[in-house]
């Protein structure tokens, strides 16, 4: 049976999600968690919506992972009732404070965390008025010292949405595609007086949320024009006066998925894509 982890976790002690020999991530803690409670003979393996660099948070990640019926059952222990109730909350009590997994559920049939996702949600926080930063959310807001304008921001940013090559603001890996499509980015000045922007796309490639994050603080700085940020998505290059912004004001917020009967096929489509 394929299983749904719901799961939240603050970025900062870790080096990023993907697990690496020697270094403390969020899948090796997971995983090793995973193995402990379900006994199993080697290393759990879990399948994750998106995969977040270090220092970047996460309240509405997703992952997969395949089981027996007769292995999830153990996760019961002695207790009497529901496994998927029972794996929950051994979870929480085996996995460090900074890794809390909300809901574990059974996966409709053709379910994949990764390829069945239509999009994922980013928010980034900054803090733009040193009178008002709060230093117990340091983790999560970044400290500007210029004042910045969200509305010549938003401005900018209704040029680069929909399908685009955006190679300009991803770090190239061998083999893998640039185009995405970019379904929202905006930001927002909020009560608390922190700057938020919400960015929205079917994927992302690596750093491209944080680098978009970068072309849009000089707009908004004034230092830049507002068609600055679509000239350098058309120039197609990485841009050294693009800078790729801190990681800890990115959190990944929710990952969305199409209606069960459509699982399968949005997989299949996905995973098309990615071999282009």
């Amino acid at each position: 049976m394929r299983l749904r982890l719901d799961l939240a976790y603050d970025g900062t002690d870790f080096h990023g999600w993907a697990a690496q020999p020697g270094l403390r991530t969020v899948e090796g803690e997971l995983t090793a968690a995973l193995t402990r409670i379900l006994r199993l003979p080697e290393s759990a393996r879990v399948t994750v919506a998106g995969r977040t660099d270090a220092g970047v948070h996460a309240i509405g990640q997703v992952v997969h992972l395949d089981v027996e019926p007769s292995v999830l059952e153990q996760a019961r222990g002695r207790a009497d009732r529901a496994p998927l109730d029972a794996l929950v909350t051994r979870l929480r009590g085996v996995l460090p404070a900074d890794v809390v997994v909300h809901a574990a559920t059974e996966a409709p049939e053709g379910f994949d965390a990764r390829f069945s996702a239509m999009s994922r949600r980013y928010r980034y926080l900054v803090g733009d008025d040193p009178a008002r930063l709060d230093p117990l959310r340091r983790r999560e807001v970044v400290a500007l010292r210029t004042p910045l304008d969200p509305e010549a921001m938003n401005a900018a940013t209704e040029r680069l949405l929909g399908l685009r090559n955006f190679a300009a603001f991803c770090k190239r890996r061998e083999g893998a595609s640039t185009t995405r499509t970019l379904l929202r980015y905006d930001w927002r000045r909020r009560e608390d007086g922190l700057l938020e922007a919400t960015v929205l796309a079917d994927a992302f490639c690596h750093s491209m949320v944080r680098a978009l994050i970068g072309a849009l603080v000089p707009v908004g700085a004034g230092e830049r024009g507002i068609e600055w940020p679509e000239q350098v998505l058309t120039e197609g290059v990485r841009d050294p006066r693009v800078k790729v912004m801190p990681a800890h004001g990115l959190c990944l917020v929710e990952v969305s998925y199409p209606p069960a009967e459509r699982l399968a096929d949005r997989a299949e489509e996905a995973r098309a894509r990615r071999e282009e």
